[in-house]
C-alpha cells in the first residue's frame, strides 16, 4: 500500500465518520424537539391537574355549606334530636 492509497482510504473513512455525525447531529436535533414538545405536554397536564384539584376543593366547599344549611333546617323542623 501507498501514501497515497492510505491517505485516500484516511479520506474515506473522515467523509463517512462527517456523514454519520451530520446524521446523529439531525437525531440530536430532533430529539430536543420532541422533548421540548414532551415538557410542554406535561406542563400542560400538572396545570390541568391543578385546575382539577381547584376545582374539587371549591366542590367540598359546596358541598359543605349545603349540609350545614340542611342540618339548621332540620334543626329547625325538629327533625333531628
Amino acid at each position: 500500500m501507498t501514501v497515497e492509497n492510505i491517505d485516500n482510504l484516511i479520506l474515506e473513512h473522515l467523509r463517512i465518520i462527517r456523514s454519520d455525525l451530520s446524521t446523529v447531529k439531525d437525531d440530536v436535533r430532533e430529539i430536543k424537539t420532541r422533548v421540548t414538545s414532551l415538557e410542554g405536554a406535561v406542563g400542560g397536564l400538572k396545570r390541568d391537574s391543578g385546575d382539577l384539584y381547584t376545582e374539587v376543593a371549591a366542590q367540598h366547599g359546596r358541598y359543605d355549606r349545603l349540609n350545614d344549611r340542611i342540618e339548621k333546617i332540620e334543626r329547625r323542623l325538629d327533625l333531628v334530636s
